[in-house]
């Protein structure tokens, strides 16, 4: 079958991957997992949009793709804790997180107030400025986690007319797509047995996808090929004399620790003398359909990818199990993603907003929203040696976050709707 309708059943059918199960969580690590630093950051992402709204009697902030809840129960717990009686998000004042704003005091805001109650952070404890307008929404097909706390909402849709924040992180590279091959005659499906992961070809892509190869991914004529001449064309050969999970299977990681799926680039593939694409248009559309859902606010994407000067000669497709990087058989035993061709996906996004787009890395992204790694002062240590301890270890968190080799590498598409692009959120 095509590489879209086995992605489509292994991850969201039934029993698939992302629905059955523990969740994703205990498979690979995201940014989310890594550290809450990175829920802090978001935390200051949704009061700048908040502010840009005029503060609207209610706030979306909506999580597409939401495994099981990690994020918004982070930020439920982060705006528990780190909002002041004006509903801004208070300085670090330790770890350098969050930097105060200008006129604000250097030392931190009482929180005792509106700390989370013993049982699980609550709403009703944060500043009415913020806690009675926020309305937090999970989006994802798996049956609600039990221990969700109640003031999360927990839908397989995407819900309409949303004023605030949608947030989309690691959710595009697994929205299923079809993979193509450009042989002799031109382009070609890739087919795919869903139990062995062996390849095939099938028939020449439909024209909606030849206009997405034609716009979107280099001109196989116009690469290099293995040993540096032009690479005008390329001849089919057996997909499964190259290993069992056929052509572009993926090494498995020899990591023991759960691995990041954030490699910059694309895994490690068997040589091959044809030219792999991954289209796109699928990814296009569901962003585009997730922008379209914001009457004013924002959109955010947080994905792994790579640009039209730089796609992949080989592609990305790879799969993730258990903490590994496995091979992407698409027999619902493991994840299957792919990298994200950003600036079509952006692209995307725009003409549906008819607003202008922010693409960083996230290094740049979070440093913009005061995430920045930086060591706490020697001098902390001194007077605050527990205090100094912890403000080290955030600061490591952020490093990890940042870190242009892994999850700093990440790309992130900032669309706004009807709203301009603030300082924190504009390049």
């Amino acid at each position: 079958m095509a590489w879209r309708d086995a992605m489509s059943r292994a991850l969201y059918g039934s029993g698939g991957f992302f629905v059955a199960g523990t969740g994703p969580a205990d498979h690979f690590r995201t940014s989310v997992h890594a550290s809450p630093a990175f829920a802090t950051a978001l935390l200051r992402l949704v009061t700048e949009v908040d502010a840009a709204l005029g503060h609207p009697s209610r706030l979306d902030v909506v999580d597409v793709g939401a495994g099981r809840g990690e994020l918004l129960q982070s930020l439920l717990a982060s705006v528990g804790v780190a909002v002041g009686v004006s509903g801004e998000p208070t300085r670090s004042g330790r770890s350098g997180l969050i930097p105060p704003r200008a006129g604000s005091p250097e030392t931190l805001t009482p929180t005792a107030s509106v700390r989370p109650a013993p049982d699980g952070p609550s709403l009703a404890a944060i500043p009415p400025s913020l806690a009675e307008r926020v309305r937090f929404t999970a989006v994802e097909y798996a049956p609600r986690p039990e221990n969700l706390p109640e003031e999360i909402t927990w839908t397989s849709e995407i819900p309409a007319e949303i004023t605030g924040v949608l947030l989309a992180t690691e959710w595009l590279d697994n929205v299923p797509l079809d993979v193509a091959l450009h042989t002799e005659g031109g382009w070609r499906y890739v087919l795919v047995d869903p139990e062995s992961g062996a390849e095939s070809v099938g028939d020449p892509v439909s024209l909606d996808d030849h206009d997405w190869l034609t716009k979107w991914w280099p001109n196989p004529e116009a690469l290099p090929s293995m040993d540096g001449a032009p690479n005008l064309r390329v001849t089919w050969s057996d997909a499964t004399s190259e290993g069992e999970s056929g052509f572009g299977a993926a090494r498995p990681a020899q990591e023991s620790s759960l691995t990041a799926r954030s490699r910059p680039g694309c895994p490690e593939t068997p040589h091959s003398d044809y030219l792999r694409a991954e289209i796109g248009r699928s990814r296009d559309e569901a962003w585009a359909d997730a922008v379209r859902k914001i009457s004013r606010g924002l959109a955010v994407a947080v994905d792994y990818g790579h640009l039209r000067e730089s796609r992949p000669v080989d592609g990305t497709l790879t799969g993730y199990r258990g903490g590994r990087q496995v091979p992407p058989v698409p027999d619902g035993s493991s994840d299957v993603t792919a990298h994200v061709a950003m600036d079509s996906v952006a692209s995307a996004g725009a003409a549906v907003a008819r607003c202008a787009y922010s693409l960083v890395l996230q290094r740049e992204a979070l440093r913009a929203l005061g995430a920045d790694g930086g060591r706490p002062p020697l001098s902390l240590a001194g007077t605050d040696p527990v205090g100094y301890v912890r403000a080290l270890a955030a600061a490591s968190a952020v490093a990890e976050l940042t870190d242009p080799a892994g999850l700093g590498g990440h790309w992130w598409l900032r669309q706004p709707v009807g709203i301009p692009l603030g300082p924190a959120v504009a390049r």
